[in-house]
């Protein structure tokens, strides 16, 4: 049996690691924002958001939390497009993978403002 709680925390530090184009890592506001539309609007919205509004740094966390949830929910399946991956799944699956995506996000920020106030007291 998979400790999931464990695994959202292993992909949050990975995405909180995520590097931009000027080689800075991740805000901890992506993550934030991230959250709010995952939470308003569902987990296919919040991947558009990060493609829209982040560019390469919201495309390369998309494709992780994309890979994620391929391992998580369908072992076998790769799908690479959130399109592709969200119009399979039933309602209960659906559900479960926004509540992975919201802890990943979570464990994400969390490491993202460690990561700053790390950096600030130095």
């Amino acid at each position: 049996m998979d400790n999931l709680d464990l695994k959202c925390a292993e992909y949050g530090r990975r995405l909180a690691e995520v590097k931009t184009d000027e080689r800075q890592l991740v805000d901890e506001k992506v993550f934030a924002n991230a959250l709010s539309v995952l939470e308003e609007q569902g987990p296919y919205a919040c991947f558009l958001y990060l493609q829209a509004r982040e560019g390469e740094v919201g495309r390369k966390i998309t494709e992780e939390a994309t890979e994620f949830l391929n391992k998580t929910l369908r072992a076998g399946k790769n799908d690479k497009k959130p399109l592709d991956f969200f119009e399979d799944l039933a309602l209960d699956d659906l559900l479960f993978a926004r509540d992975l995506l919201r802890q990943v996000f979570v464990y994400a920020r969390y490491h993202a403002k460690a990561r700053g106030s790390v950096g600030e007291r130095e």
